[in-house]
């Protein structure tokens, strides 16, 4: 709850803010880019297609992305990292502004990242709680209007009662102290693909840590209609050898949803967590074959942008062949949120971009 020293005035402008964000990431079709890679990750993916890692070449790619031409028409809202919110494009127009022009929201990824945990197997905790509230009020400033928190949880290595605890607590502290300085929170528990276990095990792992994480939002009065929710699909582990299919994998998540989900909570933007481009497009899709109690949608990385790095490969003469893959992307991802993603007319790569170990 905000603090009572708060000017009324301030306290109402904020609820008003807190309305507007995800009322426009939740409209029919529309989803979220997730382009909020720190600038290690970013540069492996730069580096991958031969382009050097560099401040001014990361500021490239990701105005390639943000000028994409009618990127709002199914995009509501862009995941930025710190660096990405202070930039601009080579025109001078700030990055924030070039958003706004196309109608998305800018977000910030505000947790610090993971460490190891220690008297674990293994498993991780997420940091970056210290100074939030003083962050968060910043970012407000500059201009970002919602804001994300990644936390796993690793299936092969547990998951131990301490780390769900832990991911859960975390979750619903940084979603609390970003409420109160007016940012929409997305609060994402993702349950890590790596190990071999099934679609079964991934169920009963999950429905701990959605149950865990909901329990400690109520607990610091987290408002659930003014934050995101984005969660891994249920799905097999990447090395299982039994495989799901769309409609297997959709009848799970949605049976997960709704025993574990409050239906006041403003949206599901699901991560593609390694899936690959036109598989997180057709579950989403099959999710999407009858009516939700939620805005039941998108927030994807790799599986908006993988093709979309390969294609540009660092040449400004590929910046539009470059773009019209991720327009195409997200008309396919707004047509799945939709229910309405006609697989036999898609142009979209199945090869999987998972990657084992996989560091945000």
């Amino acid at each position: 709850m905000m603090s009572r020293d708060v000017p009324i005035a301030w306290r109402l402008t904020f609820i008003v803010c807190l309305s507007s964000p995800q009322q426009n990431m939740t409209k029919p079709g529309k989803g979220i880019l997730a382009m909020d890679e720190s600038n290690a990750t970013c540069g492996s993916r730069l580096e991958g297609v031969g382009v050097e890692n560099t401040e001014e070449n990361r500021r490239r790619y990701r105005e390639l992305l943000i000028t994409t031409p009618n990127l709002g028409e199914y995009i509501g809202g862009a995941i930025l990292f710190e660096e990405t919110l202070y930039q601009s494009c080579a025109d001078g127009t700030s990055f924030v502004d070039a958003l706004k022009k196309q109608g998305v929201y800018p977000g910030i990824k505000v947790d610090k990242g993971l460490r190891p945990l220690a008297n674990s197997n293994g498993e991780s905790w997420c940091q970056g709680l210290d100074g939030l509230a003083e962050r968060a009020a910043e970012y407000y400033k500059q201009g970002a209007r919602f804001c994300k928190w990644r936390s796993v949880v690793s299936i092969p290595a547990g998951p131990s009662k301490i780390a769900v605890t832990d991911c859960a607590y975390g979750l619903a502290r940084y979603a609390a102290i970003c409420q109160n300085a007016g940012l929409v929170p997305i609060v994402e528990p993702e349950i890590l693909l790596d190990g071999d276990h099934d679609i079964d095990r991934n169920f009963e792992v999950a429905s701990m840590v959605w149950a865990e994480t909901f329990k400690y939002l109520a607990d610091n009065n987290v408002k659930f209609d003014r934050m995101l929710l984005k969660p891994s699909m249920v799905a097999p582990g990447a090395d299982c050898t039994k495989k799901s299919n769309a409609k297997e994998v959709a009848e799970y998540t949605l049976k997960m949803l709704n025993s574990r989900v409050p239906p006041e909570t403003a949206g599901i933007m699901f991560l593609s967590g390694g899936l690959s481009e036109l598989d997180s497009t057709m579950y989403l899709n099959a999710m999407n074959q009858s009516p939700n109690p939620w805005h039941v949608s998108f927030s994807y990385a790799r599986a908006l942008q993988n093709s979309v790095i390969k294609e540009w490969s660092g040449s400004d003469e590929r910046i539009a062949s470059a773009q019209a893959i991720l327009k195409r992307r997200t008309v396919e991802n707004g047509q799945a949120q939709l229910g309405k993603f006609d697989v036999t007319k898609s142009q979209t790569d199945g090869a999987s971009v998972y990657e084992k170990g996989y560091v945000y």
